[in-house]
């Protein structure tokens, strides 16, 4: 079954799922940000065919998330380091989990926690707003036109219902930076 391309599609949401659009990239992410950073390890603790790991490795690379690291050198052997663009996809593996944890967990609980290393604490993640640092819902959240915005496939219906919105935000936009250096 050919996939449909989703990298011109005016939305993140799709760029991104056009990366991770299948489970063994994301599971390739969660083993190489837990630790397990070798070929053979990821295809041991995965179970899939050497033939598509290496190729989901490949289009990790390709696209700047992983890059491969020489760690001996006769015979030559590389591991797989996650770059600044793939640690950032940290925090969706986490809010990733923490839905799947309250969703599918089933009776015997979560099949592994996460901890805070910096106050110790074991924790539940969230996704907060940046300037309140109030964990965002669908309720209180409205996606407003961006720069990149635009009509065409993937967003027929979408786009236009997101530009009618415009900005009517009640505030300026600020960041959590501004927020933090702004006088009391």
């Amino acid at each position: 079954m050919t996939r449909t391309p989703l990298s011109g599609v005016a939305c993140s949401i799709a760029r991104a799922t056009d990366l991770f659009g299948d489970a063994w990239t994301a599971l390739i992410m969660r083993d190489v940000l837990v630790g397990i950073r070798r070929f053979d390890e990821l295809a041991e603790d995965l179970g899939l065919s050497r033939k598509v790991l290496a190729a989901r490795l490949a289009r990790l690379v390709e696209e700047g998330v992983l890059t491969r690291e020489r760690y001996q050198v006769g015979p030559p052997r590389e591991e797989y380091v996650a770059t600044e663009k793939g640690q950032e996809l940290y925090p969706v593996l986490l809010a990733l989990m923490t839905w799947g944890d309250k969703w599918y967990a089933g009776p015997a609980g979560p099949p592994a926690r996460i901890r805070h290393d910096a106050c110790g604490h074991v924790t539940v993640p969230v996704v907060a707003c940046d300037a309140c640092r109030k964990p965002l819902t669908v309720a209180d959240t409205t996606q407003l036109p961006g720069p990149g915005g635009q009509v065409g496939p993937g967003t027929r219906l979408l786009g236009p219902l997101i530009a009618a919105r415009g900005d009517k935000s009640p505030a300026p936009a600020t960041t959590a930076d501004d927020a933090r250096s702004a006088p009391s």
